[in-house]
């Protein structure tokens, strides 16, 4: 598996450019990633990030809403933008030949948006109906209410926003987020496909090189206590969220945590999977995933089953993920590998893929994680590593949050 080359550029004004090299591909993708996330939103105001980054694309520059679409359709841009906790991100893939004119289109997103009072109504109705849509999809609720009380605010918050919110949110408190958030030191952009470097440094420099820096924003952390709890539910289901420790991308255990959940959660033939659903028939979907902030991480973990069997579901689970600790088979990290090589083929031939990675690990990491170093420290992992990841990180304490007629009981005795 070859590395590309990759190239990185930092601009007077802070701005970060990293530029992978991807000669045997015809396309060309952008991901950026501007620090206006949800965590710099005012108290009480969850779902301001929200409503500019819908804002944005509505009007830049010298086009209006339906223009700056025109515009972006005629490049054969396939774009897509999110809220996170700490960014607004825009990507566009197209052809690598367009991929400077792309440039220049989304310098007018970043830097001229229109943020136009009469759009602002029907961005804030959009908002609503996805957080209603929400409400009807215990699936989805039950992770949003988990992760609120198993990280501090504000990394706490939906990045969706909140019913609750909503109502404060006004046209003039979207254009101070955009106005305080929206800064080059901090925005990082990643590149990939069959581009130069160099090209793609120049049109940088000159569509976004007059960014003028700004003071970063302060985030005051607030201690969340982690704690269980139930949301009445009238149905015949109940949804479980379950969350316990696991490490940040940057921790130097990141991929013994990955394996150990590659080992609960990787596919059918995974532990959780295996027991809950298909030996004991409790559940209808069962998963859990490594999830990461900048300097800590969790193990989130999901069941969907009837209400009967939501009990019994909840301890055959906790009893899944504790047992961990009492060994693992060879056979089943020889799965996670296989599983993990396939998924980094696969990334190699996407350059939208790539070009995420590539502003992802600059933001984690401060260098860029090459797919033969990847490879390297799957290759590294042993039973014996994942044992002491285990026995220095137990998974022994868990939140349990829970969406359903009845509240369980958490039985956490050995």
């Amino acid at each position: 598996m070859a590395d590309h080359s990759v190239h990185q550029f930092t601009f007077p004004n802070g701005l970060v450019l990293l530029v992978e090299e991807m000669p045997d591909v015809q396309s060309a993708a952008m991901n950026v990633l501007v620090p206006a996330g949800s965590l710099y939103e005012d108290d009480g105001t969850n779902g301001t990030a929200a409503a500019l980054c819908d804002l944005l694309t509505r009007g830049a520059g010298t086009r209006n809403s339906r223009e700056l679409a025109g515009a972006l359709d005629y490049l054969g841009v396939q774009r897509d933008e999110q809220v996170g906790w700490n960014f607004l991100s825009f990507s566009a893939a197209t052809l690598a030949e367009l991929m400077v004119p792309t440039l220049e289109v989304y310098a007018d997103i970043l830097l001229r948006p229109h943020l136009d009072e009469a759009d602002f109504e029907p961005v804030l109705a959009g908002i609503e109906q996805g957080l209603i849509a929400v409400e009807d999809d215990p699936q989805r609720k039950v992770l949003i209410e988990l992760r609120k009380r198993c990280y501090d605010a504000p990394w706490n918050r939906p990045t969706d926003g909140t019913l609750e919110d909503l109502p404060q949110i006004t046209p003039e408190k979207v254009r101070q987020l955009y106005h305080r958030s929206f800064r080059p030191n901090g925005t990082i952009i990643g590149v990939a496909g069959n581009v130069k470097a160099t090209e793609i440094r120049d049109a940088v420099a000159k569509c976004l090189g007059g960014w003028e820096r700004l003071p970063e924003p302060s985030v005051v952390r607030t201690p969340v206590l982690a704690k269980n709890h139930h949301i009445p539910h009238e149905s015949t289901q109940t949804h479980i969220g379950v969350a316990t420790r696991g490490v940040a991308y940057g921790h130097p255990d990141y991929y013994a945590a990955w394996a150990v959940v590659s080992v609960l959660s990787g596919g059918s033939s995974s532990r959780l999977f295996t027991e809950v659903r298909e030996n004991r028939g409790l559940c209808y979907s069962i998963y859990a995933t490594l999830h990461s902030l900048l300097v800590e991480g969790r193990i989130l973990a999901y069941a969907g089953t009837t209400a009967e069997r939501a009990q019994e579901t909840l301890d055959v689970s906790l009893q899944v993920i504790r047992e961990l600790t009492n060994g693992i088979d060879p056979a089943e990290l020889d799965r996670c590998r296989t599983r993990a090589k396939s998924s980094l083929i696969m990334q190699q031939e996407s350059t939208m893929s790539r070009s995420s990675s590539l502003s992802r690990d600059w933001f984690y990491l401060n260098r860029v994680n090459t797919l033969n170093e990847i490879r390297r420290q799957i290759d590294a992992l042993t039973v014996e590593r994942l044992l002491d990841y285990l026995a220095r990180f137990p998974l022994d304490e868990f939140t349990v949050l829970t969406v359903g007629p009845e509240p369980l009981e958490i039985k956490l005795t050995a």
